[in-house]
């Protein structure tokens, strides 16, 4: 399993609003791409870019911008965000 759990925090909401992006724990071993194939198939959205880095407490978070079209607000509300 690629994908953990959403990461929520509140940088992350505002992060959320204003560029478009989801924050996601992910497994040590994946890698973009995996992790951009993975976000595209469980949520039926696009994809630009992934970013990644290791958190202090070791695990790796991903930070995932979607494309115009669609909306981090609405998958987020999908997810039991909000």
């Amino acid at each position: 399993m690629i994908i953990k759990y959403p990461f929520i925090t509140e940088k992350a909401t505002l992060s959320l609003d204003k560029n478009n992006t989801l924050q996601f724990m992910v497994d040590m071993r994946a890698t973009k791409p995996q992790i951009k194939k993975a976000i595209e198939e469980m949520y039926n959205v696009k994809v630009v870019k992934v970013t990644t880095q290791i958190t202090a407490r070791g695990g790796k978070k991903a930070v995932v911008t979607l494309s115009a079209e669609n909306r981090a607000d609405e998958i987020a509300s999908r997810l039991g965000v909000f």
